[in-house]
């Protein structure tokens, strides 16, 4: 396609940003506050819907730092993650109006502040033309989710955000020496389809610079042992952990590892340094690894947590086995995992806010309480584990075909085992919520993997005969019923909580039935063929 210069690029960028201002202006008055939130989502989806279907390559150029031109590019790889960004973020957006008002949350002028931010620096990560512009947004999007992560300003949040703020930035560090490497080796920064030349001159400086990028990135794509800081940052409010999981930072690990085998060194330099079948392996190890610890979970988020590094992997894997089909079942699976997960993080969100309850042993028969939003939360699971009709099937369906056609077919039972470990650990939650009993004394009631956490004297935190949060009892419990109460689909919860979450699921399902419905299939297609030709 031919670069056009413009400014839709930059206005993804700047529309978000400028809402960060405004957000913090307007701390006195809530609705002001989050009007200006939902308008930014809006304005952000709508300069990048018109940047998809607007001719040629549109290109920012941003001026030129050390003699190494930047610019913003959107191309099909780019736009493919930008317009996910954009779409969940008004999702979102709605969401945490419903959660943070719901839960009375303190600081939500700095919650939306930052989540405004987060999703700017996310917009330059997609939408970056080179590897320092890339870096420049990377590093950004940590300062800006860090907040986010110690929202909740007790010591573990605090733990929490130290935390992730010593991997990321450690990552940033690693990432940036593979970044000097290449502007050595190759005189160039620029992502060019199938890579940049020079990078196999000098072998070992070549592996060198491909492992460095490839951790220092790896860190927000979770990949072990990297992934430590991922399930400490469920401490964060649930839109966030969803921003996290399904939208900016896990993702921005994942698109910049994308970028740096594909776009940096491309299909054949990969080869011949015989760098991708090692990170092959790394991702297959993690596929298998994070859903086996991810059985022993029982608080929900941080289930969904381990179930999250377990699908990064699989975007990872499918990018290193080098073959067009496991790369478009990559691009394929960025989209659909974020809209199953962050189904499955809203649902979560959605049953603390209206029943107090954050752990499986306690949701047992919960679908007779929330029978729309648990049936959202059994789509969007069948979906992570593969089923058809849901978005994850597809985006599988076609990794599975690229490992089989690689050099390296084995890989196709990584994809098979980590699909069976997440239905162990799915299934049980399910047929729990529906045809468990609170009381936990049938098998149905259980999950047979995940212990239940140990119940303090007095009860713990649920719902009351009403359905919803109760009063303290008198030695600092919470009173416990027997059952839940039974509510229609329609009055299981606020609209500014549930819509969102049937919104996403719908368009999970969308995506598996009419997987061409939207721009993302033609983005994936386009995107291949540039790099594989």
């Amino acid at each position: 396609m031919t670069d056009v210069t413009s400014l839709l690029p930059l206005a993804a960028v700047l529309v978000p940003a400028l809402a960060v201002p405004l957000i913090l202006a307007s701390g006195a008055r809530p609705n002001l506050r989050e009007a200006w939130t939902l308008l930014a989502a809006v304005g952000t989806l709508a300069v990048v819907a018109v940047t998809v279907r607007s001719p040629g390559t549109q290109v920012t150029p941003l001026g030129s730092f050390a003699g190494v031109d930047l610019a913003l590019r959107a191309d099909a790889a780019g736009l493919l993650f930008a317009l996910l960004a954009a779409t969940l973020w008004v999702a979102t957006s709605v969401y945490s109006v419903g959660y943070t008002r719901g839960l009375g949350e303190s600081g939500q002028t700095r919650y939306f502040a930052a989540f405004a931010a987060s999703i700017a620096a996310t917009m330059g990560v997609a939408l970056a033309a080179d590897l320092l512009t890339l870096f420049v947004f990377y590093e950004l999007l940590t300062l800006a989710t860090y907040p986010l992560v110690a929202h909740a300003g007790t010591e573990t949040a605090r733990s929490a955000g130290r935390t992730y703020l010593a991997y990321t930035l450690g990552g940033g560090v690693l990432a940036f020496g593979g970044i000097l490497l290449v502007g050595v080796l190759a005189g160039s920064l620029g992502f060019v389809p199938g890579g940049v030349s020079g990078l196999t001159a000098d072998p070992t400086l070549g592996r060198a610079a491909f492992g460095l990028l490839v951790v220092g990135f790896g860190v927000k794509a979770a990949v072990v042992p990297l992934h430590a800081w991922l399930p400490a940052a469920m401490v964060a409010p649930t839109p966030v952990s969803g921003l996290l999981h399904a939208v900016a930072v896990v993702k921005s690990g994942a698109f910049a590892v994308t970028r740096s085998v594909l776009y940096v060194f491309g299909p054949d330099a990969a080869s011949d340094l015989g760098v991708a079948l090692p990170l092959a392996v790394a991702a297959a190890v993690t596929m298998v690894f994070a859903a086996l610890v991810g059985l022993r979970q029982d608080e929900l988020k941080a289930g969904l947590a381990y179930s999250t590094i377990s699908q990064l992997s699989y975007i990872v894997l499918g990018v290193a086995l080098l073959t067009p089909l496991a790369a478009f079942g990559a691009l394929l699976h960025v989209v659909a995992h974020a809209f199953m997960k962050i189904t499955l993080f809203f649902a979560a969100g959605l049953v603390y806010v209206e029943t107090g309850e954050k752990y499986v042993s306690d949701m047992a028969g919960i679908g007779r309480r929330l029978p729309a939003t648990m049936t959202a939360f059994a789509i969007a699971a069948a979906g992570l584990v593969g089923f058809p009709l849901v978005a994850g099937f597809v985006s599988k369906f076609h990794l599975v075909l690229g490992a089989a056609a690689s050099p390296h077919p084995a890989f196709v039972a990584a994809f098979l085992v980590a699909g069976v470990l997440k239905l162990l650990y799915f299934w049980p939650i399910v047929y729990a919520a529906f045809f468990g009993r609170r009381d936990r004394t049938t098998p149905a009631s259980r999950h047979p993997f995940a212990p239940p956490h140990d119940r303090p004297e007095g009860g713990h935190g649920g719902a009351g005969s009403s359905g919803g949060r109760v009063p303290a009892a008198a030695d600092g419990g919470y009173l416990r019923p027997t059952a839940w109460e039974r509510r229609s689909p329609l009055a299981e919860a606020a609209p500014a909580l549930l819509v969102p979450v049937l919104f996403t699921v719908g368009m999970a399902v969308l995506l598996g039935v009419v997987p061409t419905a939207l721009p993302f299939w033609e983005l994936a297609e386009t995107a291949v063929a540039e790099v594989f030709g």
